[in-house]
């Protein structure tokens, strides 16, 4: 089958994943270093020795840590298709974003309008990623940015993850008026800080409403959930329990 046939939508991830299959996507790629590897035969390849056929994002449960993406790949040096699968926002790997930063330049993707499982470009995520000793970050830029995106101006959500180390993660979300989270909880003790906008934070059968300027902490494991009464951005921030 030609990549340009490929179906934009083919519903939830394991649907998506087992069409793939069917139409000779059957081989499951991994990442080591800044390569993909195929176990199955024991193959190696290069970014020059692949394209990027499709992208298809998940939302999960619209908790940022169930978001995924899914990666149906080609190989003409190899003659083989599969795919790869990779979590975006907070459980996005770092390997991976290098990458996929490496990838960017064969992308050849389409924008589509289904909310659920959107096809999106690649964003540069090496370049908003961020793990040093020093990490500076520009708030306004970053979501002019985000509201440029087709998942953004296509769904009811986009977000970043602007830093990222083994034990802290922070994300930028932004949520359209009425959009919402459904009822999850985190491994760790979390932090939401409005920037723009105002939302309705729910946990533990307590209800804030929170607008810019404030902010709220939350311990692990304790179920929530967010619903935007306007147009809303703010910076999620995760302290993981590695225990």
């Amino acid at each position: 089958m030609n990549s340009d046939q490929l179906k934009e939508s083919f519903g939830t991830l394991s649907e998506t994943i087992n069409g793939l299959i069917e139409i000779g996507y059957i081989h499951d790629f991994n990442i080591h270093e800044e390569s993909l590897v195929c176990s199955i035969h024991k193959a190696t390849l290069s970014p020059e020795d692949f394209q990027i056929d499709k992208v298809y994002r998940f939302e999960g449960n619209s908790n940022p840590d169930d978001q995924s993406i899914l990666y149906a790949i080609s190989s003409a040096k190899f003659n083989m298709k599969g795919i790869l699968v990779n979590g975006y926002g907070i459980s996005w790997d770092e390997s991976t974003s290098k990458l996929v930063e490496k990838l960017h330049t064969h992308q050849a993707l389409k924008p589509i309008n289904d909310e659920s499982n959107t096809t999106i470009p690649l964003r540069t995520e090496g370049s908003n990623i961020f793990n040093a000793p020093l990490v500076e970050m520009n708030l306004l830029e970053l979501i002019a940015q985000m509201k440029q995106e087709k998942t953004w101006i296509n769904s009811d959500r986009n977000s970043i993850t602007i830093f990222k180390s083994e034990i802290m993660r922070i994300v930028l979300m932004g949520l359209h008026e009425n959009a919402e989270l459904k009822p999850h909880k985190a491994n760790g003790v979390i932090s939401v800080q409005i920037l723009e906008g105002k939302i309705n934070f729910i946990a533990d059968q307590q209800s804030t409403t929170l607008e810019k300027g404030q902010m709220i902490a939350l311990h692990e494991n304790i179920i929530h959930s967010v619903k935007a009464l306007k147009k809303s951005f703010f910076i999620l921030t995760l302290s993981m329990n590695n225990k």
